[in-house]
């Protein structure tokens, strides 16, 4: 079989050769293919012709050994910053500079990386005596201008510490004598002009997020006279002009759009870590990530108004609620075409919803053909095969683009790229949050765990490339539409159920509605070597279609009940319910570019992610914990409480129960092998609760 003259062959790992140790710092070593070209008699650098492909061209192909590090004490780190081979690991420069707030604060990496002034050269000493010496020295500073030029320019919020912004007036000073004048220097000095500004920035951004995602109407307490969970109207006077659901559906998708374009553009991928997210509900922590939290809260902020106006006026019929209902869906397909995945999520998760998807009256009232639009867009978060079908379309919609202006022929138009994708967040947060539980940060040796941030970093670059496309978009604000999302009637979780439950009592509707209960139906299973092992056939995590879900942090996405064939009239079989919330979670998608960390699959790996809860009145929070075959009862109570920020001391107060379907729960005897006590079948989330006697409240911050 030929092959054409000068076509490349993929440059992948031919196989991993293993590790190699040099100065106290681990590095794994590949093998891989690397071109080297042979030209025709004649042709060449040793030709005189121009070097051009011929019929009797050929590419011979070599084998290099490739080194990665894998992990190093901090100072080799920073070295590895200034002298390592940027040929050989690309990819390590902008891992640390995204990732290293996880484990080391900006000022301790200056003080490794930042070399102090050289001494003035010594009287009457020719500059020939002093070039050799200072030619190594010159080499390390263009290096470390290098350097700083990439960390000013991708990360600059690293640098922001008012008042006075230390670090960045360590970067000036050094810049102002080792580069003086040059770019790195004026990117210095800008940062610090645009710092200056930032409260005038960041008051105009809090302007920006009020009128887009809120404040939302509050929600309306019941009367006690008026029948159970039913909301009264406002005393005072109604708005006036139309209401939400009197635009047209495309005008409606068109301004979610652009509300969450807004908002994942200014997301700082940083903040997405793990380790930075997951400390958003500990006490002080009201201004971490402040970036996602407005993502967050726009997600809710749409799943509040579809809930608001499908469920605030308890006295319409079957068919004028089934009208909103049709006209959310066709909103959702809207979104699908703008290849707004947030918006689509969030309406399709409200749908799911426990109080609108119980409404059986309404959804047989519901047009064949919105309900079979909103069958197909469910299918796109189908939990089948760990979401697989929304990781196969996101990659599908990223690989729709136009050929490059460049390669379009002379005379033609430049094609027009389609827009996006804006990707659901929720997606990259859990995985991360996943990556930052099952992998450890120091390896023994007290060596940095570098392999975990390479992994971290595949995940944020996604981020980084996702937001540079949301930037075709080209929609303009609707005033009226961003008013009328502001007015939109916003539910709390429990009145949102009542209120189903008085449009249609649950005899009417589903002898088995769940109770006001909150459960998570989502199970992650991973094995022990996460960085090395792969999956072969995932499996399906079971679900409990009758459990409700409420949980503001990253979670599971509705189960799926399994009925195949549903009668027309019923609601729809993809979706499941979900609980009684207008906060709904953001589920564990894990993207195509995401790092091999293994499906949930069989119970034959030594180790599993759990989720652990404490009942208590401080709403529902969980923490993932990863759970070993040598783990016992008190060292998972203790781990439990430490992620919930409950102290030590009180551990033995407290019961482990594994949450079962059915509103059933097993109990963890409190000296057992967890691994092996729990129930494989059922789903991973656990539940804390003290022991009856016991006195103790424990405190859990909500932020």
């Amino acid at each position: 079989m030929e092959r054409s003259a000068g076509k490349e062959l993929a440059l992948a790992p031919l196989q991993d050769w293993g590790e190699e140790t040099e100065d106290g710092a681990v590095y794994s070593v590949s093998l891989r293919r690397q071109r080297s070209q042979r030209w025709s008699p004649g042709e060449g650098p040793g030709g005189s012709q121009t070097p051009t492909p011929a019929a009797d061209t050929f590419l011979h192909y070599r084998t290099s050994k490739v080194r990665a590090l894998r992990a190093a004490r901090l100072e080799r780190l920073v070295r590895e910053l200034v002298s390592g081979d940027r040929e050989q690991d690309p990819g390590f420069v902008p891992a640390f500079l995204a990732t290293h707030r996880a484990f080391v604060p900006t000022a301790r990496v200056l003080s490794y990386l930042l070399p102090p002034p050289p001494p003035p050269p010594p009287p009457r000493v020719e500059s020939k005596t002093t070039e050799g010496q200072d030619l190594s020295f010159n080499k390390n500073l263009r290096a470390v201008v290098s350097v700083l030029g990439s960390w000013l320019r991708d990360h600059p919020q690293d640098f922001c510490d008012p008042p006075a912004h230390p670090d960045l007036g360590s970067v000036r000073i050094f810049l102002g004598w080792a580069a003086p004048g040059g770019a790195e220097a004026q990117e210095a000095e800008k940062l610090l002009e645009d710092f200056s500004k930032e409260p005038e920035g960041e008051q105009e951004e809090e302007e920006l997020l009020v009128a887009w995602a809120g404040p939302p109407r509050a929600a309306q307490a019941p009367r006690p006279d008026s029948p159970e969970g039913c909301v009264e109207e406002d005393e005072g006077p109604r708005r006036e002009g139309p209401e939400l659901l009197d635009f047209c559906v495309d005008a409606v998708a068109e301004q979610l759009t652009l509300m969450d374009v807004e908002l994942f553009a200014r997301v700082r991928p940083c903040e997405c870590l793990g380790s930075v997210w997951s400390q958003r509900d500990r006490p002080g922590a009201s201004g971490v990530a402040p970036t996602v939290r407005a993502t967050v809260a726009q997600f809710n902020s749409v799943t509040g108004c579809v809930l608001g106006s499908v469920l605030g006026a308890p006295g319409l019929a079957a068919p004028q609620r089934a009208q909103r209902i049709e006209k959310w869906i066709r909103i959702a397909q809207c979104c699908r075409e703008l290849r707004n995945f947030s918006s689509l999520r969030a309406i399709l998760s409200a749908l799911q919803s426990n109080p609108i998807y119980r409404l059986k009256r309404s959804w047989g009232a519901v047009s064949r053909e919105p309900l079979s639009t909103f069958r197909k867009l469910s299918q796109i978060f189908s939990d089948e095969n760990n979401h697989l079908s929304s990781r196969e379309i996101l990659s599908q919609e990223e690989a729709t683009e136009g050929p490059q202006d460049e390669d379009n022929p002379p005379g033609s138009l430049p094609s027009k790229r389609p827009p996006g994708p804006v990707p659901y967040l929720g997606t990259f947060l859990t995985d991360l949050v996943m990556l930052d539980t099952a992998l450890p940060d120091m390896l023994e040796g007290d060596l940095i765990n570098f392999e975990k941030r390479r992994k971290e970093w595949e995940i944020l670059a996604h981020i980084q490339q996702l937001q540079r496309r949301c930037r075709s978009y080209s929609l303009s604000p609707h005033p009226h539409i961003l008013a009328a999302l502001r007015a939109q009637r916003q539910l709390s979780e429990d009145q949102s159920y009542r209120v189903s439950r008085v449009i249609e009592p649950p005899a009417a509707s589903c002898p088995s509605s769940p109770r006001i209960r909150r459960h998570i139906s989502l199970t992650k299973r991973l094995s022990a070597k996460l960085s090395r092992e792969k999956t072969s056939s995932p499996g399906n995590s079971p679900g409990d279609c009758s459990s409700p879900t409420s949980s503001l942090s990253p979670g599971s996405p509705p189960s799926s009940p399994r009925t195949k064939n549903p009668p027309f009239g019923s609601p729809p079989a993809s979706p499941g319910p979900q609980g009684p919330s207008t906060k709904l979670p953001l589920g564990p998608d894990l993207p195509p570019s995401s790092p091999r960390v293994p499906l949930p699959g069989p119970q034959t790996s030594e180790a599993r992610v759990i989720r652990v809860s404490i009942d208590n009145d401080h709403g529902n929070l969980y923490r993932s914990i990863l759970l070993t075959s040598q783990d016992k009862t008190p060292s998972v109570v203790q781990r439990a409480l430490l992620k919930h920020s409950v102290s030590q001391p009180w551990a033995r107060g407290y019961q482990l129960f594994q949450v079962l379907p059915g509103d059933r729960e097993l109990l963890i005897p409190d000296n057992a092998n967890v691994f092996y006590a729990m129930s494989p079948a059922a789903p991973g989330d656990f539940v804390l609760r003290q022991k009856e006697g016991t006195q103790h409240t424990p405190s859990v911050s909500m932020n």
